[in-house]
């Protein structure tokens, strides 16, 4: 049986950090990915523009040049595009790595996963009902509540004769 590789494992370590700052694909961009593409264009890893580095934040402006601004009125800012891009990169790698160590594990211990899989399934089943069960009684609460909000809405009409139409004779 194989162990599993250090770089899994220190994905699965807690840390206490919580940065807050401007995210990048939830991560933080002051202490996470500019320090990361700083390191990768020291190793010759990366070729990311220093500007991009030195100013990361960026002013968005629509097609005509014009600074975008938010319903709120304020300036949108974005990251800029050389920094965002290798972000993708790294975010598409790092899918394939978790789907190629996922499929390494299922393959070389197909019981033992099978095992988890099953447990899992089984171990969510009552959580899974019973979240269909309480959605269903929300669901038929805001019915109810909406036809009494309906009915308390419309006016009650009650129909008033109109008056008989006489009978002109026809010459």
């Amino acid at each position: 049986m194989k162990s599993t590789p250090l770089y899994i494992k220190n994905l699965l370590l807690p840390n206490a950090k919580s940065p807050t700052g401007r995210r990048v694909w939830g991560l933080d961009l002051e202490t996470v990915w500019l320090p990361f593409l700083m390191a990768t264009n020291a190793m010759g890893d990366t070729a990311v523009p220093a500007d991009a580095l030195g100013s990361p934040i960026r002013l968005a402006y629509d097609k005509d040049g014009e600074v975008k601004f938010s319903k709120s009125g304020r300036p949108i800012s974005r990251v800029a595009k050389p920094i965002s891009d290798n972000v993708t990169l790294i975010r598409q790698n790092f899918v394939a790595t978790l789907q190629q160590y996922t499929e390494q594990v299922a393959e070389s211990n197909k019981e033992e996963y099978a095992k988890v899989v099953t447990s899992a399934r089984i171990a969510g089943e009552p959580i899974i009902n019973h979240d269909k069960a309480e959605l269903s009684k929300a669901i038929q609460l805001q019915v109810e509540e909406a036809l009494r909000a309906t009915a308390e809405a419309e006016p009650v009409a009650t129909p008033t004769p109109e008056p008989e139409a006489e009978a002109v004779p026809v010459a």
